[in-house]
């Protein structure tokens, strides 16, 4: 008998088998798919010999992460790349935000909103590791440093219940509005909805204060490290084994389920209360992602060269223009301009791709479950700020919100935050509740995306649910 079962085993699952393998405790991770990793992983995708990112791209939060943080990348081979910038933004007329690693010189080239934007963030750049702390923390944990220290955290949690549309009247230029709504439109909520400042609040600190780093070699390089900090504790993996039901788990004292709601309602519904049983059932998932992969023959053109520089790109205009392809997703619409979210990982990782050969990751947000191919869309994108991107093209696949599922059941209907981050959803999930992680089974515990903090490769969900596992245990 083990003393724990983690389901899944993506940065959440892993992360909470490390936990518990840390305090001595029997620990097996039961995986479906061949290979760890889940959305955190990467292959060649399109048969160029190239390594494309499956699900993330970018890990600011793996690097913030009070969990990840005691993982010692460096001593399993992992080498985090830091661009020069962290995000750049382009607008139609050539002009750029561009949120560089360095503060300084962010703000001496927004201009005339630089001192607005350096008032806003650099409290934010100093304690980042106290804001962190705060964002990825658990409700129980939000209530007892509010009782510590109420005047920071009441100040942060105005800042962060704004909408992002009132946040960026401190703004006057497009330039420092549209940088600010890139970050906020991560939320995956129209930008005009309360708690969006947040997202734009702690992404924008994050350039600041850790970069926007990813690890050479792809996506794939987290998870592996992890696997192996994993089983050097003394865990097990499984891989290749599906759990449908819970005759499919080995007798064990508790489980952690790294899976979204409707997955453990599906296996392990007959234990809950019917009061549980509709928690799970009601849990409701966000927009979907159609996302793009693509190899090129040459770097991407861009009008602006600073863009170049930036390992994340955020294209779709304005304030206004991002707004909008946002508020069109969350009335169940597709944008015609949709804000994409963009990684050019060869322009600072050769490791990548063959000699001469380029990748993009790309996707946008689109209506839950959308069966829309969105890819010439996502194209006509980057060509309207990298003209004559599209010639550049040697090869390409698009997957949809169902493609995107069938590659990581967790992604239900291309959902890649785990949940819906409305409301309070982004601070109570799955339920409203200062232990969220806990369900009315005393034994089961929620340790993915759909839990507290949600989503994000920062592995505090699965550590979380750990937490309160290894309480039970004891």
């Amino acid at each position: 008998m083990f003393d724990v079962v983690v389901v899944g085993s993506g940065p959440n699952g892993l992360a909470a088998a490390i936990t518990v393998a840390r305090e001595d405790k029997s620990v097996l991770v039961l995986e479906a798919a061949d290979h760890v990793g889940g959305a955190c992983r990467s292959a060649d995708l399109t048969g160029t010999g190239a390594v494309h990112d499956v699900g993330s791209a970018i890990h600011p939060l793996a690097v913030a992460s009070p969990f990840m943080q005691s993982v010692p990348w460096h001593d399993h081979g992992l080498r985090w790349i830091h661009p020069p910038a962290a995000v750049a933004h382009p607008l139609d007329d050539g002009r750029a935000a561009v949120a560089w690693t360095d503060l300084d010189r962010t703000v001496a080239e927004l201009g005339d909103d630089g001192p607005a934007y350096r008032r806003l963030l650099e409290p934010l750049v100093r304690h980042f590791d106290k804001v962190a702390g705060l964002l990825l923390g658990t409700p129980a944990s939000l209530l007892t440093s509010g009782l510590q220290h109420p005047l920071f955290v009441s100040k942060l949690g105005v800042l962060l219940a704004q909408p992002a549309t009132v946040m960026a009247r401190r703004f006057h230029d497009d330039e420092a509005r549209a940088l600010f709504a890139g970050h906020a439109a991560h939320s995956l909520v129209p930008l005009s909805e309360p708690f969006t400042a947040g997202f734009g609040l702690l992404l924008s600190a994050s350039a600041h204060a850790v970069g926007w780093p990813f690890p050479a070699g792809g996506a794939g390089e987290i998870t592996r490290v992890m696997a192996e900090v994993l089983t050097a504790e003394g865990g097990e993996i499984r891989t290749g084994h599906r759990v449908d039901d819970l005759s499919d788990l080995p007798p064990s004292r508790s489980v952690i389920f790294a899976l979204t709601p409707r997955q453990i309602e599906s296996i392990a519904g007959s234990r809950f209360s019917r009061l549980g049983e509709q928690m799970l059932r009601r849990h409701r998932y966000g927009p979907g992602a159609c996302k793009l992969d693509l190899v090129t023959d040459r770097p991407i053109p861009w009008a602006n060269p600073a863009v170049a520089e930036a390992g994340t790109v955020h294209l779709g205009g304005t304030l206004e223009q991002v707004a909008e392809a946002e508020a069109s997703v969350g009335r169940g619409l597709h944008a015609r301009r949709p804000f994409v979210l963009l990684a050019q990982h060869t322009m600072f990782d050769d490791t990548r791709a063959p000699d001469g050969l380029h990748t993009v990751w790309a996707y946008c947000h689109v209506p839950h479950g959308s069966p829309q191919d969105m890819g010439g869309v996502i194209k006509a994108q980057i060509e309207r700020f990298a003209p004559g991107f599209t010639e550049t093209i040697v090869a390409e696949r698009v997957s949809r919100p169902s493609d995107l599922e069938a590659m990581n059941a967790n992604l239900i209907g291309g959902d890649v935050a785990g949940g819906s981050n409305r409301g309070l959803r982004t601070v109570f999930r799955p339920r409203f509740s200062l232990h969220p992680h806990r369900t009315d089974v005393p034994s089961f515990f929620v340790g993915s995306a759909a839990a507290a903090p949600g989503g994000g490769v920062h592995g505090m969900a699965g550590f979380h649910a750990a937490t309160q596992a290894l309480e039970y245990l004891d």
